[in-house]
């Protein structure tokens, strides 16, 4: 069915380069573009009987011809006067020069819009007009889509109407005993009632159809990507034992969490197969010491290792870290970074090529084709969500097959986890060190700002530093949002004593990393900054979080702002400016308030705010979702997942007839990714 989009009627050329904006370039990916909501049009009332403000159908008769006034040059009013047995109705066209010929008297019509009042006489404004006995889009369910510009709804409702027409009857590809056990609707009538339901019912089972298939297919292909990845042959570390060197010499002891998740590790490095997994962990749960480990492992067994940073900044704490944790063990560790001189560079690139270097550490400029690694066996991706598969897959490239290890400090559901990450392990660090102490956290109104910067000064004076972060970076006339740059200059004026950095996601990033590395380095005492700071830059002499505009921000995203702090032995505190009255505004800040568990207030996070919000998950390396909403379709997604685990045992690699459709569906997931090619 895949047939060019051109060569439907009334597309062609011009038309479908509208389409191909919003992905659409087959009759196929027509039929799968989803109606965004519908408009129930099937009720139809009397004039009468309608109400100022109601969206309803009436049928009419033409009482007068449309009259045209030219209030001024580009103001074109036309009106006409229409009635049934109960009344009369005015209806109003702005600009609109084709009216005048459309209408006559006594001609029959059925009109669909909002009712207003205009001097006490109701009135309709740009209503859809069609002629009674030729109605497509009015007296029915109607569907209403995303647009683009020169799309539209009407173009999109005509077009669906005749794809589906035109296909025809579609080849069913979830086969009858798996339709059957969930009780999923055939694909043709799942297809006409998800664009044209004959009733509310008939879309629900329509749309309980197409999520059910978007999420079985996604599982499907992830399950095949992980087969490709544990089927590839990986580097064997011939001697996991040696890690007790590095464990035993710790300053501290792992907790049980690290422990388990170690040992997951170094099973995979040992058993011959590449290993990918993620390591999902709250802000402070060590998941650094776990790499490092595993990167003493690594080096021990005669390997390199590196570690991929999404910062400069970044790149050189992990190299510090690295660094003190490797002391005295005769590991060389190497920094790799794009704002390096072309000497620094070229000594780096020997150093790499030759082996000397045990360990490197940077950011992009690692996958670079001028960096060649002697042999590289182990690798880190920190911060999993900043980094697209593409960039990964470069890093893997550098070695034989090395084993990946990706570390993410957002935590995740695990439902959701299984789905975004469903072609690796997982493993999961779910609980702190002891004695670390929670960042005390209050939502405050603006009454409570004298006393705040009260609160800030006496602990700044005292040594300490401070974040204050805004959700704008600059003043727009229609915001009264606090600003990066305003609120810098209002507290250099309020603190003269204090020196106030600024830093921003427009400022170039060689700056934003000179402005972090001068807050590092403590001259700067309080930082003023948009949400650039989240990821896990580590000031150990930064106790205070001050969050402007609180109500702004999604809980998974505050809670990463609040990880800034509490990285000393000081007590830390994160205080959240919030100006919203609404439910979902005072449940966050609660949830903020009551909790420092990053899973737990990432579920928070999902029931407030859906995974939309939470994150795009092309970032994942995944497809958008078309029509699943991972969270409040979470029964589906269960049953989707029992039944992928229900195909995959029965047939694992969907060789058999029975399941060639799901396969190709799953095909073309995969083959969008650059890890598969």
């Amino acid at each position: 069915m895949p047939k060019d989009i051109r060569y439907l009627k009334g597309v062609g050329e011009k038309r479908a380069e509208l389409f191909a904006k919003k992905g659409i370039k087959t009759v196929e990916d027509l039929l799968y573009y989803f109606p965004r909501s519908h408009e129930d049009r099937t009720e139809k009332k009397d004039i009468a009987d309608c109400v100022e403000g109601e969206t309803v159908c009436v049928s009419i008769t033409v009482f007068s011809p449309v009259r045209e006034t030219r209030v001024r040059r580009n103001m074109l009013i036309s009106t006409m006067i229409v009635s049934d047995e109960s009344g009369v109705l005015n209806v109003v066209w702005y600009n609109n020069r084709y009216v005048k010929n459309q209408f006559k008297t006594g001609d029959k019509y059925v009109l669909y819009g909002k009712v207003t009042k205009n001097r006490g006489k109701l009135e309709m404004v740009n209503p859809v007009c069609e002629q009674e006995g030729k109605e497509r889009f009015t007296g029915k369910i109607v569907p209403l889509y995303p647009l683009t510009s020169g799309l539209t709804q009407k173009i999109l409702q005509s077009t669906m109407e005749l794809a589906i027409k035109e296909v025809g009857r579609m080849e069913e590809y979830i086969p009858s005993d798996i339709r059957e056990k969930y009780h999923i609707a055939e694909l043709n009538f799942a297809m006409k009632n998800i664009h044209f339901p004959e009733n509310f019912e008939s879309y629900n089972i329509a749309r309980e159809r197409f999520v059910f298939e978007e999420l079985l297919v996604l599982q499907l292909a992830l399950s095949g990507r992980k087969d490709i990845n544990t089927s590839q042959d990986g580097i064997v570390f011939e001697d996991i034992n040696c890690v007790r060197e590095f464990t035993d010499n710790l300053p501290f002891s792992l907790t049980n969490a690290q422990k388990k998740t170690l040992n997951e590790i170094l099973k995979d490095c040992k058993s011959g197969k590449m290993m990918n997994r993620l390591v999902q962990g709250d802000v402070g749960s060590g998941k650094t010491a776990v790499a490092a480990a595993a990167i003493y492992t690594a080096v021990k067994n005669g390997h390199q290792a590196a570690m991929m940073a999404p910062t400069e900044i970044l790149a050189t704490q992990h190299a510090e870290t690295l660094a003190e944790f490797f002391k005295g063990t005769g590991i060389t560790v190497v920094m790799l970074t794009g704002s390096m001189r072309a000497a620094e560079k070229r000594r780096a690139y020997d150093l790499i090529a030759t082996g000397i270097a045990d360990v490197v550490v940077g950011t992009h400029a690692i996958i670079q084709d001028a960096v060649e690694f002697y042999d590289l066996a182990f690798v880190v991706a920190d911060e999993q969500h900043r980094f697209g598969v593409e960039q990964r897959a470069k890093l893997a490239a550098k070695g034989n097959n090395p084993h990946m290890l990706i570390m993410s400090a957002t935590p995740i559901p695990r439902t959701l986890a299984l789905i975004l990450y469903g072609d690796l392990d997982i493993s999961v660090i779910d609980e702190l060190p002891p004695g670390r102490k929670p960042v005390k956290t209050y939502a405050v109104g603006e009454s409570m700002r004298k006393r705040i910067f009260a609160f800030l000064q006496k602990n700044v004076s005292a040594g300490m530093q401070a974040y204050v972060v805004c959700p704008l970076i600059e003043e727009t006339e229609t915001s009264d949002l606090q600003n990066a740059e305003m609120l810098a200059e209002k507290l250099q004026a309020i603190f003269p004593e204090f020196k106030i950095g600024l830093m921003h996601g427009k400022m170039k990033a060689k700056l934003k990393e000179e402005v972090m590395d001068e807050f590092v380095r403590g001259e700067i005492n309080i930082l003023v900054s948009t949400t650039v700071i989240e990821v896990g830059v580590n000031v150990p002499n930064a106790n205070i979080m001050v969050i402007e505009n609180a109500e702004r921000f999604g809980l998974s995203q505050l809670h990463q702002l609040r990880g800034r702090v509490g990285r000393g032995n000081a007590q830390a505190f994160c205080i959240l400016f919030a100006h919203g009255k609404n439910e979902v505004t005072k449940k966050r800040m609660e949830t903020m308030c009551i909790s420092n568990d990053g899973f737990y207030i990432s579920e928070q996070d999902l029931k407030l705010r859906g995974p939309g919000d939470f994150f795009g998950t092309r970032q994942h390396g995944l497809p958008e979702m078309r029509i699943a909403n991972l969270f409040e379709d979470r029964d589906i997604l269960a049953m989707s997942q029992e039944a992928a685990k229900k195909i995959m045992a029965e047939d694992r690699h969907l060789e058999s007839e029975k399941y060639s459709g799901l396969r190709k569906r799953a095909e073309s997931i995969i083959s969008d990714d650059i890890v598969m090619n």
